[in-house]
């Protein structure tokens, strides 16, 4: 630039690209104005971002917020799925629009001050919970805006052939502000019913779908057949995202590469969900305990859409977790052996752009994007995997919407 400009927000010093050259990033209203390197300009706030890396946030693809928080209600004895999906749908009987609301906040601020700026939240809408929590996360999603974009799926965890009433349910709130609809065939007497059933609801809506699928170590016990099956013939390609699908861990590597193929052909997402899938998997086993965690990265390389999720935040799925995407990227690059930067740039993909393409769009730092920013305590995204590097903070569409500070060491003297 050869004259000065005057912007509202300016972030100096920082990096966009693996221990790339130090950059400035200019601000006007809600859009990245410019970036270049020693902006000749002003600003009404100047940032110093000490050589941070920047980025457009984290994105979750899939996380409970509806039940998260809820220990202190829940029994675990088994470990299992099933006594979490028991213990849960006892729990939620009694959860109050309130109760929900406080619980779902403590995890939201978490995510946000953990660097995510979108989120996909499903909310279970039976006879059990009724409209409760979803009314809840509605409001969340519109308290949080300024911070954060979120996603609403309904979602039936314990059946619909079962309870055809939740259909009707499910209907309901599509019409009243969610976003799309999610199934759970391994859950339901009649598997193949119930992907219909969802398909039925999203084609009369015209809205995305997001399946829990497969949820053991038995690669013969299996819906995703059935599910690519519904995708090619309701040509919903793009538009269906399937979660867990943990018995590809249990398959060798050809016949995961034959799935993969077929699921890059139909155009389905995966998000994979480290905590819970190691937390849930292998209870038979006393030594030698599967892992349990689809290889997204092998399925990436056949070019399915993949991602790396939260999912449930200390409950009977997973009693432990802040809603950290870059812990979950790290304990993922753990489970899978990853070593190379490569490998490590495809996971921080798979918490950033590749995750945002579930939302439909991906957020790029460039001129005219729109303006939110996160800042990490790291070089570039390689060391910020490795390292679980810390948010510095952040900003939605130009607006700062948090602030975790620099760490200082006060040394003697």
């Amino acid at each position: 630039m050869t004259s000065v400009s005057l912007f509202d927000l300016i972030i100096r010093n920082v990096r966009i690209e693996e221990n790339g050259a130090l950059v400035d990033i200019a601000v006007r209203e809600d859009r990245i104005a410019d970036i270049g390197s020693g902006m000749r300009c002003e600003a009404i706030e100047s940032v110093d971002g000490e050589g941070a890396f920047a980025f457009g946030g984290f994105v979750d693809t899939h996380i409970h917020l509806d039940k998260a928080c809820i220990l202190d209600r829940c029994t675990i004895c088994e470990g299992t799925l099933a006594e979490a999906v028991r213990e849960t749908a006892r729990a939620k009987a009694s959860f109050k629009q309130d109760d929900v609301y406080a619980r779902a906040a403590r995890v939201v601020e978490k995510a946000i001050s953990h660097g995510t700026t979108r989120m996909r939240t499903f909310v279970e809408i039976d006879t059990r919970a009724g409209l409760r929590s979803f009314e809840a996360i509605k409001r969340i999603r519109e308290d949080y805006a300024f911070a954060l974009d979120i996603e609403i799926c309904a979602f039936a965890q314990d059946g619909l052939t079962n309870e055809p009433v939740t259909s009707d349910m499910l209907d309901h709130a599509l019409s009243n502000g969610a976003d799309l609809v999610g199934g759970c065939p391994y859950t339901d007497p009649d598997p193949n019913r119930h992907i219909e059933m969802v398909f039925a609801l999203a084609l009369k809506h015209d809205v995305p779908i997001d399946f829990h699928l497969d949820f053991s170590l038995d690669p013969e016990r299996t819906d995703l057949p059935a599910v690519i099956d519904a995708t090619l013939r309701h040509g919903w390609q793009g538009r269906v995202a399937i979660g867990h699908v943990t018995n590809l861990s249990a398959m060798s590597q050809a016949e995961i590469v034959s799935i993969a193929d077929r699921l890059a052909q139909a155009g389905i997402a995966l998000s994979v969900l480290p905590s819970t899938d190691l937390f849930l998997n292998g209870r038979g086993h006393d030594r030698l305990v599967p892992r349990g965690v689809a290889p997204a990265h092998l399925l990436a390389s056949r070019g399915v859409v993949t991602s790396i999720a939260t999912n449930n935040v200390l409950n009977p799925f997973t009693p432990y977790g802040d809603a950290s995407l870059i812990r979950m990227a790290n304990l993922y690059a753990n489970v899978a052996q990853l070593s190379r930067d490569e490998d490590m740039a495809l996971v921080f993909n798979m918490v950033t752009e590749a995750a945002a393409r579930q939302f439909g769009s991906v957020r790029r730092l460039e001129a005219g994007a729109e303006a939110t920013i996160v800042l990490l305590d790291s070089p570039g995204p390689h060391t910020a995997v490795r390292e679980i590097a810390r948010v510095v903070a952040g900003w939605k569409s130009g607006r700062k919407s948090f602030d975790n500070g620099r760490p200082r060491l006060h040394k003697p003297g």
